[in-house]
Parts: structure tokens; sequence; C-alpha cells
């Protein structure tokens, strides 16, 4: 990878040898955006949602923290998804942080065309109706503050309104695989 510059003030990372031009900007592949952020290690995150007829979640691996003051946090969801169609009217949801026993309910979560919440996953419904999750490391219920359209995804702000957390280990998601501190 190297770096290259506009006149304008912001820089875009651009592979030398997968450039995509247009008339005014450069960008990166996606197939080349996607292997450089397999090397970014993070939580399995656990978003959580009310449904009208059953509860709904998925795996995100885009979950962060916004801003202390006020608080906000934000995750993104594919708006091809199926839990969009829930999430993008939701006015609660839940946020689960794994710990590091939990790389099963990250797979659950992360599979399609199942029933998340059927056996084995242990859950119950908290504030708002909104599922959480047992044995998590920490959970968070949420407001949905907004929702930002980008690109396939959308961006959505939340205002934790309660929290709970243990101490121990996170369940990470590094280069498509699962792994603990030690």
């Amino acid at each position: 990878m190297t770096v290259t510059s506009d006149p304008a003030p912001d820089h875009r990372l651009v592979s030398s040898d997968r450039r995509l031009a247009s008339a005014d900007r450069e960008v990166v592949a996606a197939d080349e955006l996607r292997r450089l952020m397999r090397r970014h290690a993070t939580t399995v995150t656990v978003i959580t949602i009310a449904g009208a007829d059953r509860p709904v979640g998925f795996t995100a691996t885009s979950f962060t923290s916004v801003s202390l003051r006020p608080p906000l946090v934000s995750f993104c969801v594919g708006r091809g998804s199926s839990c969009w169609q829930v999430l993008e009217t939701a006015r609660h949801v839940g946020v689960h942080l794994l710990g590091a026993g939990q790389a099963e309910v990250a797979r659950t979560f992360a599979t399609g065309g199942i029933d998340r919440f059927a056996g084995p996953t242990a859950w119950q419904p908290g504030p708002y109706g909104v599922p959480l999750l047992d044995g998590v490391l920490a959970w968070l219920v949420c407001r949905v503050a907004d929702r930002i359209v980008a690109g396939d995804h959308a961006i959505v702000l939340a205002e934790p309104v309660l929290a709970e957390h243990a101490e121990g280990a996170p369940l990470l998601y590094h280069n498509g695989r699962y792994a603990c501190l030690l």
C-alpha cells in the first residue's frame, strides 16, 4: 500500500496495483479493503432488537464508542440484511460484548437463515423488550438516536440508557477467526 494525497487536505489509501479511477478521485477496491480490515482486531459485538413477532439479532464487526458527552455509540449494519427491516424502525437495541468463551454465540448470530434465539442461545427480555443475552462480558440497552445511510450499510447512532459489565477477557475477531487474550 502507498499513501497518495490530493491537493485537497484529505488523504486516501490507494493500492498501487488496484486503483479505481474516477474523474476526480481514487478509491481502494472493495476486496482490498476487506483484506485490510481483517487485520483490525475487535471485540465481538452482538446487536439484538425486539421484533414484532420475534427477536432478531446479528454479529456486528463495527461497534465503537462515539462520545462520552452525550454518551453515544455506533455500529453498522448491511441494509440488505434480514435484521435491517426491524432495525430501520426500532427505538431501542441491545449491544452485547461477548466474552472469551462465547465463540459459539458469535457464530450463531453471524449465521443467516436460522432462529438465532432458539436453544442453546440463553437470553431474556430486558427493558423496552430488548433481548438481553446471558453470560456476556458487557451489555448496553440503547435508544436509537439516528440512522445514517452510508453506501450499502447504515450507521446507527445510539444513546446508552442502561449498562452492565462483568470482569473477564473479551472474545476478539481478527483475520477471519475468533481469538482470546491470554
